[in-house]
């Protein structure tokens, strides 16, 4: 179990990497790590893989400089949490990204995220990561 979950953290972080920090969302597409079908659950992304590699471009041509700081990535069986820092251009304070992905055969298949903007001030001396 454990070498599956290594492996899948590992496919996780290589997908996430090739598609958004180095924008390359149709080289995620012909390495195959996306699965035959592909689940979203962000209401801003369409289904399947085409919608996949636009919503990446839009995304990456709306904040050219964008980056993922990846803070932590967890995987039980067949989902991997990714816990990172979007920080859109340099400046921005950023957002607190969590990302969960379903894995079926080696390959993504399902995706939901949730992101909240790091604020100017908190309550605690807690950071978000």
């Amino acid at each position: 179990m454990e070498d599956r979950n290594k492996e899948n953290r590992e496919l996780v972080r290589n997908f996430y990497h090739l598609a958004l920090n180095l924008r390359k969302p149709e080289e995620v597409a012909a390495r195959n790590y996306l699965g035959p079908y592909y689940r979203q659950h962000n209401p801003n992304a369409a289904d399947g893989t085409g919608a996949f590699i636009g919503f990446v471009r839009e995304f990456t041509m709306a904040f050219p400089e964008l980056r993922f700081d990846f803070k932590r990535f967890v995987a039980e069986g067949d989902l991997v949490a990714v816990h990172s820092h979007l920080i859109r251009k340099d400046g921005d304070r950023g957002v607190a990204v969590m990302d969960l992905f379903r894995i079926e055969n080696g390959r993504i298949v399902e995706h939901w995220d949730v992101l909240q903007e790091i604020p100017d001030s908190t309550a605690n001396d807690n950071t978000m990561f």
